[in-house]
């Protein structure tokens, strides 16, 4: 599924959203008892303005209300700080991959034998950045001598670094109330799993259903972040997830505007 990417998101384009991120978050860090004076300062605003804040979280249902100063952040609240913590992850992330810095060495792999000062290109290739002679959209100067195939400092880059995301393929098995991963057609996740670079698995029926299959995980803890790191730099990946985290990760995928397809892999 395709998403338009907007680097900045609605958090960062409203100041009241990003103060009501930030309040949230301090609710998140020292419910129940909240000092709205010690936020206050915190934050730099008044303390009419964070009891405004606060109100307002309680009216959206993000935070409830246990007594005179005392709250706590509701399930929904939860959803929406990790939701804009990802906007704000996707933003710096762009900062890191779209803003080049005239002045940083980047770390490449030398694509060919280079020498000290050779006007270098810069490119992704199987999710690594790579640096030869031919020319390409970003350019800089290698810094040392390097071999073919070692690491290599690039300074000066300028330039956008051409690369496409990896497609993710988010394959869903049933959790163990529900037969778990007894219950999944093996061969369908095997022909799937062959379009991917990158294997994940979220939760113990899925690691097993990847096991009884003959396939194995490259990630198991970490797997989110990781398959959605590896996509980023271009590499196809499959993940395959209990369903009692899908709903969850799907949000992830939808927020951080990767491409994904979705695959039930339970014995219908």
């Amino acid at each position: 599924m395709e998403k338009s990417k907007d680097p900045l998101g609605n958090l960062l384009r409203s100041k009241r959203e990003t103060t009501r991120f930030q309040v949230l978050v301090e609710v998140a860090e020292h419910q129940p008892s909240i000092r709205q004076q010690e936020i206050a300062e915190k934050l730099g605003v008044t303390p009419q303005a964070i009891s405004e804040y606060i109100r307002d979280l309680a009216d959206d249902e993000l935070i409830t209300a246990e007594g005179r100063g005392r709250y706590s952040v509701t399930r929904k609240g939860i959803e929406w700080v990790l939701s804009s913590a990802e906007q704000l992850e996707s933003y710096a992330r762009h900062i890191r991959r779209d803003i080049i810095q005239q002045v940083a060495i980047w770390a490449a792999i030398a694509g060919e034998d280079l020498k000290k000062g050779d006007s270098v290109g810069v490119f992704m290739k199987g999710g690594w950045l790579y640096a030869g002679k031919e020319p390409q959209s970003a350019t800089g100067i290698a810094i040392d001598d390097a071999e073919k195939g070692s690491d290599v400092g690039v300074a000066r880059l300028s330039g956008i670094i051409e690369h496409t995301e990896g497609n993710i393929y988010v394959c869903k098995v049933p959790r163990i109330e529900r037969g778990g991963s007894r219950v999944v057609e093996r061969d369908r996740l095997f022909k799937i799993v062959q379009k991917a670079e990158i294997i994940g698995a979220v939760g113990i029926e899925a690691y097993m259903a990847l096991k009884r299959s003959g396939i194995r995980s490259d990630m198991f803890y970490g797997a989110r972040e990781g398959v959605i790191e590896a996509a980023f730099h271009g590499m196809n990946c499959a993940i395959i997830v209990v369903d009692s985290e899908f709903t969850d990760f799907i949000k992830r995928l939808e927020t951080a505007g990767l491409s994904y397809t979705i695959h039930d892999l339970a014995v219908q």
